[in-house]
């Protein structure tokens, strides 16, 4: 299950760490001759190991980079380490430098650059590249993960879990992972879900995007209503099959197929004196923006295998029968209160 929890509840924890992309960043350090003819290993570039375990961290601030400070009558507050100037790190541990940079730059690099800067590591690049993938290339690697918002910390559970050796027998179940996305950033997620299912694997979401949803290879629509009024299965089927039903899923699916339909392919036009979806704008100053949302995606081929719930009836749902294809990417979508999360959390997963 990827949802949106924090990946961590302290500023210890970290994209880098998290993502176990600053081991090999620890070795890689750990190996420059300076630090072999110092006797050091990669804990010593660890914030979490102590002076008197081999760790190089800033002792002050027992390398969080920041102090605490309690207050009285309010709230306590971080301020930023007087010692080692938030930088985590005491200052023999940041003499050494890996091309220019010591282990400090390295986490106070974001994730774009550093896929640049480590490119010709393997291991590293590919799990920066990953990060990259899902539209995080903006976040700082040492960036606090109490900092990061709940679409953030999905996105970096997914490309955990995108730079992994592929299994091909994985059920994924996500959370809304479109939250707080641009529109851009959503056909770059469905990028790197196409790449789970790819391998064989099978993805179920809750979502209510219009982009994911059409792009959906089966739909679970819930309803009518929510709460009491909810927990039936209204539709089910492709995203063609559902723009047949006369819910407020299918009715928004008929007019954006129609809408496909017309612009036929192409990136400039109007629809309904509107400019359309996809269309190059340009703003004096600002250059051009040419998106191409993410199109209908049709998958050929199955494995034939469906996970099979019979007669649910967890919390407001009402005896829900349904299938949910192997292999492929299903949205589980509807009003809130419709039994969504009863459904994909609380039964399936």
């Amino acid at each position: 299950m990827i949802d949106q929890d924090p990946i961590g509840r302290t500023p210890r924890s970290n994209p880098a760490t998290y993502t176990k992309v600053f081991d090999p960043i620890r070795a890689l350090f750990a190996a420059l001759p300076d630090a072999r003819a110092r006797g050091w290993t990669k804990s010593r570039f660890s914030f979490n190991v102590a002076a008197d375990r081999g760790g190089g961290r800033c002792e002050e601030c027992q390398g969080a980079g920041l102090k605490t400070i309690e207050m009285q009558f309010l709230s306590n507050v971080q301020v930023r380490c007087e010692a080692c100037n938030g930088r985590r790190f005491n200052a023999e541990t940041l003499e050494l430098h890996y091309r220019g940079k010591t282990i400090a730059d390295v986490l106070s690099m974001s994730v774009g650059p550093a896929t640049r800067f480590f490119r010709n590591h393997r291991k590293i690049h590919r799990i920066l590249a990953t990060l990259e993938r899902v539209g995080l290339d903006y976040v700082h690697l040492g960036q606090p993960s109490t900092t990061l918002s709940g679409g953030e910390a999905q996105r970096i559970k997914l490309a955990s879990e995108l730079h992994k050796r592929a299994t091909g027998k994985t059920l994924y179940v996500l959370d809304e992972p479109t939250t707080g996305l641009h529109m851009a950033d959503v056909a770059r997620l469905l990028g790197a879900l196409d790449e789970l299912i790819a391998t064989g694997n099978t993805v179920v979401m809750i979502e209510h995007d219009v982009d994911v949803i059409k792009c959906a290879d089966h739909i679970v629509d819930l309803g009518p209503e929510g709460g009491v009024g909810g927990g039936r299965l209204v539709g089910s089927g492709t995203p063609e099959q559902l723009a047949g039903c006369q819910t407020p899923t299918g009715q928004l699916l008929r007019d954006v197929l129609r809408r496909e339909r017309s612009l036929d392919g192409t990136l400039d036009g109007t629809l309904d004196g509107t400019l359309a979806t996809g269309a190059a704008v340009t703003a004096e100053g600002a250059g051009t923006y040419d998106f191409r949302p993410p199109k209908r995606r049709r998958r050929t081929g199955s494995s034939g295998k469906e996970i099979e719930l019979l007669g649910v009836r967890t919390h407001n749902l009402r005896g829900v029968d349904l299938r949910l294809p192997h292999g492929k990417m299903t949205v589980i979508t509807g009003p809130s209160g419709s039994g969504k999360s009863s459904l994909a959390f609380d039964t399936l997963f």
